[in-house]
């Protein structure tokens, strides 16, 4: 059965990515491999960080931004809730979010979910792929969204419409190239439709 149990961002400079992440979110497990594969524009995913307030949301944007990470959607309230989108230095592109729409205190600094999000050419065709590999579906939009069931897992992973996904997080569908990004996971190693690569997943080494 599949899992999702890392994720590797692969940068043209690891000590780069290294400080960013270490000062912008330190506690979210971010692997990170150096590559000098080509890749232009979108990369087809975002990564999400769901937080319990507002003040999180602001805390976290502030923390990336300082560390050098640009803008792509400032902090707004929307219908569900109040998020902001930001693209750290590697290209990576990082949506903080959180459903309650008004602060009931201060930052808590807590992460409540960590979701991978994978834009998909066709999300039905890509959820059939992931259900044949042993993931179960907890949510389900039709062709608009899809969440997988990870229950052992320290990150959610979810499919959204490639178009769709490149309208939430603010930037032009177009991109060509590498994704970027390995997925490490048991089932593995095995490419979905769109072209993300999964690897086996290998511990953490131990200081």
């Amino acid at each position: 059965m599949a899992s999702i149990e890392t994720f590797t961002l692969e940068v043209a400079d690891t000590t780069a990515a290294h400080r960013f992440y270490t000062a912008f979110a330190p506690d979210v497990q971010v692997r990170l491999r150096a590559s000098e594969a080509p890749t232009t524009g979108f990369r087809g995913f975002a990564l999400s960080l769901t937080v319990p307030r507002p003040a999180d949301v602001d805390a976290l944007t502030g923390a990336a931004l300082a560390a050098g990470a640009t803008t792509l959607k400032p902090a707004s309230k929307s219908f569900w809730g109040y998020a902001a989108i930001v693209r750290a230095p590697d290209g990576t592109i990082w949506k903080l979010a959180t459903s309650a729409k008004r602060d009931t205190g201060p930052a808590t600094g807590q992460i409540d979910d960590v979701v991978l999000l994978l834009g998909a050419a066709d999300v039905s065709a890509s959820k059939r792929f992931y259900v044949d590999q042993g993931l179960a579906v907890a949510k389900s939009f039709g062709s608009k969204y899809v969440e997988f069931a990870t229950p052992s897992s320290p990150f959610k992973l979810a499919l959204y419409g490639r178009r769709a996904l490149a309208k939430d997080v603010g930037v032009p569908i177009d991109g060509s190239g590498s994704h970027r990004l390995v997925i490490g996971g048991a089932g593995g190693p095995f490419t979905d439709p769109d072209g993300f690569a999964w690897e086996a997943a290998v511990p953490a080494p131990t200081a």
